[in-house]
C-alpha cells in the first residue's frame, strides 16, 4: 500500500484563534480549508456559530460551511462523509487540504477513518431517547454492553451507541484511516483563554448576534432546536422567549457556558497524545510551519 495523503489539522478551544491561524496556514501553502464545527453547517448561524468571515478568508477556498438548512438532520457520519468528499476533492487539485475546527468528533471521525453505517437513523428511536436523563442512558448502555469503556456523562455518544445498538451494529468503531494527519493544536492559558472568551463574546453581541437569533426564530427555525444547539443559541433563545429576563443575566450565564465548554473541549483534545501543542505566547505561526515542513518533506 502506498503512502496515505497528508491532511493538516489544526484543532482548539472557543476563542483560541484557530481559524486566523488555519487562513494564514493554508495561504503559506496554497491550501484549502475544511471546517471543522457541528453548528457551522448550518445556513444562517454565524455570528452564533462563530463562524468566520468571507473577509477574513483572505481568498482561502472553505468548505463545509453552509451545507445544511437551520432545523435540518446532521450526523457525525453527514460530516465525515462531506469531509472525504472535500478533501479528496482539494488533493485531486493538488492543493493541501487543512481541517480547522474544535469539534472533536467530527475531526476523530476523520482522522482515524471511522467505518461507520450507512442505515438511515431511525427518528423515532432517537426521538425515545431523548426522553431520558443522561445517566438513565448510560444506565442503558451498561445493561447492554456491561463492559462497555465510554465517558457517562457524554450525552451524544452514549446516545449514538445505543443507536447502533438498536440497529443491530457492532458498539466498537472500526478504523480504516485515509489519510495521514499532522494534528497541531491551539489554546491558551486559562485566564487568557477566559479573556479572549469575554472579549469575542462582547464584540458578538455587538455585532447583532441576538438579532441574528430573534431572525432564526422569524424564518421560523424551531425554538427546539435552536435550544439543542447550546450556548449562544441555548441562551440567546431563553433571553428572546423571557426565560432569563435580563440582558446582563443571559450574557453572564452565556459566558460562564463557554468556558465550562472550552475546558470540555480541552478535555476531548488533551487525550489525543499525537498532537502538537502550539505556543501562542511565541510564535505559533513559525512553529506550525516548521512542523508541517517536515510533515510533507518540504
Amino acid at each position: 500500500m502506498g503512502a496515505l495523503p497528508k491532511l493538516i489539522v489544526i484543532a482548539g478551544t472557543n476563542a483560541s484563534g484557530k481559524s486566523g491561524l488555519g487562513v494564514d496556514l493554508a495561504a503559506r501553502y496554497g491550501g484549502e480549508i475544511v471546517s471543522a464545527d457541528s453548528r457551522q453547517v448550518f445556513r444562517g448561524l454565524d455570528l452564533g456559530s462563530g463562524k468566520i468571515a468571507p473577509e477574513e478568508m483572505k481568498g482561502v477556498p472553505h468548505h463545509l460551511l453552509d451545507v445544511c438548512d437551520p432545523g435540518g438532520f446532521f450526523s457525525m457520519h453527514d460530516f465525515q462523509r462531506l469531509a472525504y468528499a472535500a478533501i479528496d476533492g482539494i488533493l485531486s487539485r493538488g492543493q493541501l487540504p487543512f481541517m480547522v475546527g474544535g469539534t472533536g468528533l467530527y475531526i476523530e471521525s476523520v482522522c482515524k477513518g471511522y467505518v461507520m453505517s450507512d442505515a438511515a437513523p431511525d427518528l423515532e428511536y432517537r426521538e425515545y431517547l431523548e426522553t431520558f436523563e443522561t445517566p438513565k442512558l448510560y444506565e442503558m448502555l451498561v445493561a447492554a454492553v456491561p463492559d462497555i469503556e465510554i465517558e457517562a456523562k457524554n450525552r451524544n455518544r452514549v446516545m449514538r451507541v445505543l443507536e447502533k445498538l438498536h440497529a443491530g451494529d457492532d458498539h466498537v468503531p472500526r478504523s480504516q484511516p485515509r489519510y495521514d494527519c499532522l494534528k497541531l493544536g491551539v489554546t491558551w492559558d486559562r485566564e487568557t483563554l477566559k479573556k479572549r472568551i469575554d472579549e469575542r463574546l462582547e464584540r458578538r453581541l455587538a455585532a447583532g448576534m441576538i438579532e441574528e437569533v430573534q431572525g432564526l426564530i422569524d424564518r421560523g427555525v424551531s425554538l427546539e432546536f435552536l435550544m439543542k444547539l447550546g450556548l449562544e443559541y441555548r441562551f440567546i433563545t431563553q433571553y428572546l422567549t423571557g426565560e432569563i429576563p435580563r440582558r446582563e443575566d443571559m450574557i453572564e450565564q452565556l459566558g460562564n457556558a463557554i468556558k465550562k465548554f472550552a475546558k470540555r473541549q480541552m478535555t476531548w483534545f488533551r487525550r489525543d497524545k499525537d498532537i502538537l501543542w502550539l505556543d501562542m505566547t511565541g510564535d505559533p505561526f513559525a512553529q506550525a510551519c516548521a512542523a508541517i515542513d517536515g510533515f510533507i518533506g518540504g
